[in-house]
């Protein structure tokens, strides 16, 4: 895949005083959307203006999803168009009018070499304040990923936390009868646009995709018809796959730790699964558990230091954490149901999880002592959280029940921040489970 090279020309911050300063606290758990306005980046030429306009539209549509800001709609504009050069000073007054807080204004402009640089300045409408600029080039075919940079630039801006929207999701594509399903792999940038498959689905069924947190690289789990499923390398640059290593039982739930040195699995031995991890570079093989009950899922604290799985050890699937050689195993749920697929936060602060109770099925977060446990979304079947690279959105699939008809029981992605306010689907090609969210994008 085509790789955006990103330049940086100029970067520089203007900062109104602390008081006077429009500044959103996501740690809140209730934050009112920020008004937000962006009238079409300007251009030179038409195929300037026109990439503008496109630019615009895509990343103001990632700040809308992102349930922090609301945008209000150009319809409601009453700026002269020939004021609103980047290297102007807006008229204020005329934003002010539309309740708008905040404006960012931007220019796109074709380079001789076939880039082009993409300039964009935040606003802060009450104080009259520059608030941000940042000006670079890319290819224009790359457009969107610029577009997308934009975004995580006005994001940290005005949040002070990394954005998440250049970044990619990998997931399982789902097609055909539910007799008889294919399941491949496919990525997307994380707005739904740009699907591409990357497995063929024939041969192997594909389950659990995981990204590498430190090159473009996939773990997945592949299911064959004829042997136990194994673990796969899969190398999003140039197609290669490569299995993890030649085992009599099934291996699965694979994940990479966070400095992408290591792949943490569950492997099954005479009928019990237990928890191992895997040196990448000299293959080596590290049992961690051994116990009589199923311990499975595993998950890497970012820092290295823990591990989170789920066992059934003390009569219903739980989640546990240990230290990484697989010492000081410990118990950090104790509700009512069944606890599956912990993921530990980027941040560290937290573990999602699947909890499946009383025939329902909820996506939460809990702190890795057991403390603070939160519901974020219930429905028949929510399953198999992944976490934005900032650690403040939680994607995930959703299944509808199978009608007495037969008609019913796709899957789709969905997305919640941390709030379990901002719940939207994410636009897929056909039905789609097990998302991994990567890091932002080099």
């Amino acid at each position: 895949m085509k790789r955006l090279v990103v330049l940086l020309l100029t970067i520089f911050i203007g900062v109104a005083p602390a008081a006077a300063r429009v500044s959103i606290d996501i740690t809140q758990g209730n934050v009112d959307p920020m008004p937000i306005a962006a009238p079409n980046f300007i251009g030179a030429t038409d195929d300037a203006t026109n990439l503008g306009r496109d630019i615009t539209g895509v990343f103001m549509s990632d700040l809308d999803r992102s349930g922090l800001f609301q945008v209000i709609d150009q319809r409601a504009y009453i700026y002269n168009q020939e004021d609103m050069g980047v290297n102007k000073r807006p008229r204020f007054a005329d934003w002010r009018l539309i309740n708008a807080q905040v404006l960012v204004i931007g220019a796109v402009e074709e380079l001789p070499d076939g880039r082009i640089q993409v300039s964009t300045r935040i606003w802060d409408v009450y104080s009259d304040e520059q608030l941000g600029a940042v000006a670079f080039k890319t290819p224009a075919d790359n457009w969107r990923r610029a577009a997308h940079k934009v975004a995580d630039f006005v994001y940290k801006t005005l949040t002070g936390e990394e954005g998440y929207f250049d970044t990619r999701l990998v997931f399982v594509h789902e097609t055909g009868p539910k007799e008889k399903r294919v399941k491949r792999l496919m990525i997307m940038d994380q707005d739904g646009a740009n699907p591409v498959p990357l497995t063929d689905g024939l041969n192997y069924q594909v389950l659990t995709p995981r990204f590498s947190p430190t090159q473009q690289q996939i773990t997945y789990m592949a299911l064959f018809d004829d042997r136990p499923g194994q673990v796969y390398l899969f190398n999003i640059e140039t197609g290669e796959q490569e299995q993890l290593g030649t085992f009599r039982g099934m291996t699965f739930a694979p994940r990479f730790s966070r400095d992408g040195t290591q792949v943490i699995m569950s492997m099954e031995r005479g009928g019990n699964s237990d928890i191992f991890k895997m040196d990448l570079a000299t293959r080596r093989l590290t049992r961690l558990t051994e116990n009589s009950a199923i311990d499975v899922s595993p998950t890497m604290e970012p820092n290295g230091r823990r591990i989170g799985f789920t066992s059934d050890r003390g009569g219903s699937q739980q989640i546990y954490v240990m230290d990484a050689n697989g010492r000081s195993q410990r118990r950090i749920t104790f509700g009512d149901g069944r606890y599956m697929t912990p993921v530990w936060s980027p941040r560290g602060d937290l573990i999602a999880f699947t909890r499946q109770y009383n025939g329902r099925f909820y996506i939460g977060v809990v702190r890795p002592d057991g403390t603070g446990e939160r519901l974020l979304t219930e429905s028949f079947l929510d399953e198999g959280p992944t976490w934005s690279p900032n650690g403040r959105v939680l994607m995930f699939y959703r299944q509808t029940p199978t009608r007495r008809d037969g008609t019913g029981g796709g899957s789709a992605l969905w997305s919640v921040d941390l709030t379990g306010r901002n719940l939207r689907r994410v636009r897929t090609p056909g039905d789609a489970s097990d998302p991994a969210w990567s890091p932002l994008l080099p």
